[in-house]
């Protein structure tokens, strides 16, 4: 039986998973398997993936037919999985050789603890590293407030600092277990809402200060639809949880929902999803009347499509690019 499953879920990235194949392939610790879990790829995938069964029997390719979704694709892989620990990233990142012999090392070493999490890199499409975005992102994330070692207040630092990843964590299979590794059926906030149930079951978290990943940063990470299908599913997240025995908690979700409202109603209209649109922004207008957004989303909701256009233009070239958009538009 293997020490480690690595689990890589794709979907029509056969240009960019070979480089996230390889680096399972160049771990200095080369006790794994590998499970590429594809979630109906129509492009060369398959192909791709019979070759590198045939180069390495510890690789496997499970296929779906048809797109089953992308938690449920993920399930699909960790049912494979035969390792005492697991890990999964994603078809267009990359480990460091060093990846897996040191947080292995962590996990054999610290009985106690059922995740070790790093820090990662940022790449771009070149595989070009960018140190002073890297250390921007991880400001950001507040993991520049964590030193190695196990992880105080760790429900606070999954959930309103989100400083972790799914895709730089090695867990306890059994800790997976004991929480049913992913909800089915949500295509965004999967990892978030992983590490929170995780938290919130007690478990003992570990962060390793070095960056061990890399996170590749690409145009193909936005547009309207993806902000859009993402809002929703960060809405669904945010609702499943209660905090309302931690105050502080509570009112950050209670805030970050009606943030999350807000910019899904304005993305609604942008999309000319126009009766989903008005229909959110009324509702939060009954909250906040005043919101000055939420009414520019309104009234353009009743303006020709063409001018509403031209408005929605104007609008972005006025408002200040959020932090996201910055980094995946290479202007850190």
């Amino acid at each position: 039986m293997p020490k480690v499953s690595v689990c890589i879920p794709t979907y029509n990235r056969q240009t960019l998973l070979p480089f996230a194949v390889d680096s399972v392939l160049k771990q200095s610790f080369q006790d794994w398997q590998l499970i590429v879990c594809d979630d109906g790829s129509t492009d060369e995938t398959p192909t791709l993936m019979q070759a590198y069964e045939q180069q390495d029997d510890r690789i496997r390719y499970l296929r779906h037919p048809q797109n089953i979704g992308k938690s449920n694709n993920m399930r699909s892989g960790f049912d494979a999985a035969e390792g005492d620990y697991f890990i999964k990233f994603d078809d267009d990142d990359r480990l460091t050789p060093e990846f897996l012999t040191q947080m292995v090392a962590i996990l054999d070493n610290q009985t106690q603890v059922d995740f070790v999490s790093c820090d990662h890199w940022l790449i771009d499409e070149s595989n070009q590293r960018d140190a002073e975005a890297t250390r921007k992102n991880s400001r950001y994330w507040g993991r520049d407030s964590l030193s190695t070692g196990i992880i105080e207040n760790l429900l606070e630092v999954v959930f309103i600092q989100q400083s972790l990843q799914v895709g730089t964590t090695l867990f306890r299979k059994p800790a997976l277990d004991a929480v049913g590794f992913m909800r089915a059926d949500l295509q965004n906030c999967e990892d978030n809402d992983l590490l929170v149930r995780l938290a919130l079951a007690g478990n003992v978290g570990y962060y390793l200060d070095d960056c061990l990943m890399e996170y590749r940063v690409h145009a193909e990470q936005q547009n309207l639809q993806r902000d859009i299908r993402y809002l929703e599913d960060k809405l669904k997240y945010l609702e499943y949880f209660d905090f309302h025995d931690r105050a502080s908690l509570e009112q950050n979700r209670q805030q970050r929902l009606q943030d999350t409202r807000l910019l899904l109603g304005l993305r609604y209209i942008e999309a000319n999803q126009l009766h989903q649109g008005r229909e959110i922004l009324r509702d939060y207008r009954q909250q906040d009347a005043s919101n000055r957004k939420a009414m520019f989303g309104l009234t353009l909701s009743y303006l020709p499509a063409a001018v509403r256009g031209q408005l929605w233009n104007l609008a972005r070239r006025l408002t200040p690019r959020s932090y996201m958009e910055q980094m995946r538009q290479g202007n850190s």
